[in-house]
């Protein structure tokens, strides 16, 4: 099947789960409007002159004789203006302005979707502006913050306008192109995903529609553009800039983010030098923060109040004195912190990959990612991550290689790391890399992947491949197996195996192939 079928029939997920998503966020309204708070809708101009349809709520008594910090909250992905409404609340109860806005080009908003272009960011500075002149709002307590598209957002105005002190960026993205193109590889189950919600909600322009098709139709003349069109709309181009401002910055994801994987934002997170924070659990694109946006306790958002209580309002809650990484095990309930990332999966071991291996390519093994969305919310919700049976998979289409058994429990936090040596029959090619907790069975359960695609290679000539996995944190149980399965065709991916190629896969004396696996210190 080819990469524009793919896209096609992905599309259409991608539809009805932003309409899915829009509908669950309708829901918050009847809530908001028995709270005490009254809401006022404004239209606000944005950049150009574009309105913007937003609201604001306010803290009980303001009568315009005191000036409280002031929060914008720029809505997410294809969602109304009311997402934030039960937050909005809690938060004007905590002594805030909260200004909540639908971006351009969704809903009821004027203009054409940018995906987090020039016009966002002024759009963002525009509602600054208007708030610190229409509400009883302070100029220099100023925070941001936002689920997935609100969360890019707010990081890149934190970048360009050094009024906003505090963000909280939630379940969003610092690397667009580590985020839908890492590996080289495109993500179609993500990008469509998006796609499809833009399309239901929304009003794509010119440009944004060929961004898309650019990037569905694996024209490797457009991936220069591409690149660098997604770079432009990346928080991570100007954390020097955020650094210079000294904005604190909290930033918030799940492990099985299937839009914006985690590692992007821990490579962000250790370019960032002033006040900053990093939480990871366990589940899919926004569905750590979903309960939060009912008004329901949320440790996410419980956080978020608490960054922005000590940023803006000075309250000595103690969490700037607390450990900054706070991880939470899809296998376990504790949270656990630590100083900094790298001290995250500090006791790295080596599994060897000693046995050459040859695999035909454009046959999926029966090893893969998931679903988009539903295998993320599944793995949070039951502790069931995609699984397969190690021991029946095709050797024809997986390079298969295990670990010894492991006699105490083995707690994988972090990134692990896949270096071989690679020989392609043809000069193109995508792999994508699988590791499984293995049981007494053979029943694996995934533990990560990453896809990672090549171009430009010469037929039969070796080179070396050093491939990321997506970073987690999961406990393999005494008694099991690590296994690493390496096979070329994944549904979360378009991959780029020409008719007949096969993939060799070596561990040369001077260059041995194996996966560093990150563990919890002991």
């Amino acid at each position: 099947m080819g990469p524009h079928r793919k896209a096609l029939r992905t599309t259409a997920v991608g539809a009805v789960s932003a309409t899915l998503l829009a509908g669950s966020a309708l829901g918050i309204a009847p809530t908001a409007q028995a709270a005490p708070h009254p809401v006022r809708f404004v239209d606000i101009g944005g950049d150009g002159g574009t309105v913007l349809k937003a609201n604001v709520v306010t803290p009980a008594g303001a009568d315009g004789t005191r000036r409280y910090p002031l929060l914008v909250l720029p809505t997410s992905w294809g969602l109304p203006q009311i997402e934030y409404l039960a937050q909005a609340r809690q938060l004007a109860d905590s002594g805030y302005v909260v200004v909540t806005y639908n971006v351009r080009g969704f809903w009821q908003s004027g203009g054409e979707i940018e995906v987090a272009g020039p016009p966002d960011v002024a759009d963002a500075s525009k509602v600054i502006d208007w708030a610190l002149a229409h509400t009883p709002s302070d100029a220099g307590r100023v925070g941001m913050a936002g689920v997935s598209y609100g969360a890019g957002i707010s990081l890149l105005t934190a970048a360009h306008d050094p009024r906003v002190k505090a963000v909280a960026s939630l379940s969003g993205w610092a690397d667009l192109i580590g985020s839908i193109y890492s590996g080289r590889t495109q993500h179609v189950q993500a990008a469509a995903l998006l796609d499809g919600a833009s399309v239901v909600t929304g009003r794509q322009g010119a440009e944004v529609r060929q961004v898309f098709d650019d990037f569905y139709s694996s024209d490797l003349t457009k991936e220069p553009e591409l690149i660098a069109w997604g770079k432009k709309r990346s928080a991570a181009t100007y954390a020097d800039r955020i650094n210079d401002n000294g904005t604190a910055v909290m930033l918030a994801n799940a492990w099985g983010d299937s839009v914006f994987p985690p590692n992007q934002y821990a490579d962000f997170y250790e370019k960032l030098t002033g006040p900053k924070r990093l939480e990871m659990r366990p589940g899919d694109h926004a569905t750590a923060e979903l309960t939060g946006l009912f008004g329901l306790p949320n440790d996410v958002w419980k956080d978020t109040r608490r960054w922005f209580d000590h940023h803006l309002r000075g309250v000595d809650n103690g969490i700037d004195r607390e450990q900054p990484v706070r991880l939470k095990s899809r296998s376990s309930g504790g949270y656990e912190g630590y100083p900094d990332w790298k001290s995250v999966g500090a006791d790295a071991r080596k599994i060897a990959l000693t046995d050459a291996k040859t695999i035909r390519a454009n046959v999926n093994s029966g090893a893969d990612g998931g679903t988009v969305l539903l295998s993320g919310i599944l793995d949070q919700m039951t502790r069931l991550p995609p699984m397969a049976s190690i021991p029946l998979l095709p050797r024809r289409w997986a390079a298969v290689w295990q670990s010894e058994k492991y006699a105490t429990a083995q707690h994988v936090r972090g990134t692990a790391r896949l270096h071989t040596t690679l020989t392609p029959t043809k000069e193109s090619g995508t792999l994508v890399a699988h590791l499984y907790d293995v049981g007494p069975l053979g029943l694996g359960k995934l533990v990560s992947h990453a896809p990672y695609t090549f171009h430009g290679r010469t037929p039969g000539k070796p080179f070396g491949v050093d491939l990321e996995l997506y970073s987690t944190a999961y406990d393999v149980p005494a008694g099991h197996r690590l296994a690493l399965v390496v096979d070329t065709v994944d549904p979360l991916y378009i991959e780029h195996n020409p008719s007949g190629a096969q993939l060799t896969f070596s561990s040369p004396a001077n260059d041995p192939s194996y996966v560093s696996v990150p563990l919890r210190e002991q």
